[in-house]
């Protein structure tokens, strides 16, 4: 589609700078609050003063989490083409950078728009079920930090302090402990009560967790990371969206560094997928058989766990794309030409 109002959007706790390019030329910058009824009110006063319609508009926001909710959920009810980008690739692109304001970023946002819109990625809104299911998981780690900051402590006083004090603190936090358990079981029993109750969720948690390693919370996560697998739908992809693809590092004759996977990542899902990967190394079938072939043949312990990984990723979609579970030992029979 050809837009022809850009708007950058830099978002922000209270308020959101505003940039809007009519193509390459910059009309206006503005403030307003970060609510429904400011943006709605600006929106109607920017129809009135220019050439504007919503409709050949494309509104680009900087990802910043929970504050992008307001605008995001305002644009939607105005069903505008909303672009929902990483602060962190809209820097990347623009070069070298001096001086930094929400106001500049506003417009870097609305010119970054502007150049890239034949690449535009337009942002969809997930399901209110799969919205909850990201809040519950949200609820469930700030528990279990909770859990590991008391506990740690606990744990390590033990070589430290008499058997009195460690008895005494023990019983302190007993109560604390005993209630965040009680408030983590009762977030993942509210998880899957959604995911049961749900024809879609229920259909893809069972094929994801039929693989094995791969547990409840690392399903969950990767329907709620892929948006029902809608957009994520490629496996490649998500390897490299969980930061487990290798990518070559090499320059002229000079450098001959090994590949390495980037940083750049959701580290949160990388975390998940290798436990996955340590727990089908420790249990029977083919990924444990691989890992101590690679290990006989010399390759590096992590070399060997970062490839589970992506062997895990690969049957997950796989799976989801073939609409079935895991089976076992596939045999794939292809007719020869």
């Amino acid at each position: 589609m050809l837009y022809k109002h850009f708007i950058g959007i830099d978002v922000s706790k209270q308020k959101l700078d505003i940039a809007v390019f009519n193509g390459a030329e910059f009309i206006i910058n503005t403030v307003i609050e970060n609510s429904d009824k400011a943006l709605i009110s600006f929106i109607k006063g920017l129809g009135r003063s220019q050439d504007f319609s919503v409709t050949s508009s494309l509104f680009c926001i900087e990802h910043t989490g929970l504050y992008t909710g307001p605008a995001l959920a305002t644009l939607t009810k105005c069903k505008a083409a909303i672009w929902l980008e990483s602060g962190a690739q809209i820097k990347a692109s623009m070069g070298l950078q001096r001086g930094k304001s929400d106001r500049v970023d506003a417009m870097r946002i609305a010119r970054y728009a502007y150049l890239r819109r034949d690449e535009v990625k337009l942002w969809m809104p997930a399901r209110e079920q799969v919205q909850q299911l990201k809040d519950l998981l949200a609820s469930r780690d700030r528990l279990i930090n909770a859990r590991v900051q008391l506990k740690t402590p606990l744990e390590e006083q033990e070589k430290f302090l008499s058997k009195k004090i460690i008895k005494q603190n023990t019983q302190l936090f007993k109560r604390t402990l005993k209630a965040i358990e009680s408030d983590i079981q009762e977030t993942e029993r509210l998880i899957m009560e959604i995911i049961e109750s749900d024809e879609i969720l229920s259909k893809l948690f069972k094929q994801v967790i039929s693989i094995d390693s791969v547990g409840f919370v690392t399903a969950v996560h990767c329907i709620v990371y892929t948006n029902e697998f809608k957009d994520i739908s490629e496996g490649k992809r998500f390897a490299a969206f969980c930061g487990v693809v290798p990518y070559e590092h090499t320059s002229g004759t000079s450098i001959r560094g090994k590949q390495r996977v980037s940083h750049m990542a959701n580290k949160k899902m990388k975390k998940l997928l290798h436990m996955a990967a340590i727990s089908a190394v420790r249990s029977k079938g083919d990924l444990k058989d691989y890992y101590t072939r690679k290990l006989n043949e010399g390759k590096h312990k992590m070399s060997i766990l970062n490839a589970i990984r992506n062997k895990i990723i690969l049957r997950i979609f796989a799976t989801v794309r073939e609409d079935r579970l895991f089976i076992k030992n596939y045999n794939y029979n292809f007719e020869k030409p």
